[in-house]
């Protein structure tokens, strides 16, 4: 069973920073094979979207509009993957879901919430 749990969500102020984390537990990957993650968002009375995904080798691609603002990173000996968000806008503020894709199958964190208000 996959377990994916995300942490650093909160308020910040435009133009502000954050740094999302999601740890990964149970049957993450093998030896052969790293699976994908990613982040999406869903602000209110929106549907989810994809802001970022990397994958198992370090590939990233980004929504237009983060790309320059959110950097995606992974920790595989960690089973940990990280978003660094920076210049942050209103039009930011979601819930930010951590996403894994490994073997035909769709796994989710429950969510952390950010909001950028001043």
């Amino acid at each position: 069973q996959v377990r994916l749990v995300e942490s650093g969500g909160g308020l910040v102020q435009p133009g502000g920073s954050l740094r999302l984390s999601c740890a990964a537990s149970g049957s993450v990957g093998s030896v052969f094979s790293i699976p994908t993650m990613g982040w999406y968002r869903q602000a209110p009375g929106k549907e989810r979207e994809l802001v970022a995904r990397i994958s198992g080798g370090g590939s990233t691609n980004y929504a237009d509009s983060v790309k320059g603002r959110f950097a995606m990173s992974r920790d595989n000996a960690k089973k940990t993957v990280y978003m660094e968000m920076n210049n942050l806008k209103p039009e930011d503020t979601a819930v930010y879901y951590c996403w894994m894709y490994q073997y035909g199958v769709d796994y989710w964190g429950k969510g952390t919430l950010v909001t950028v208000s001043s």
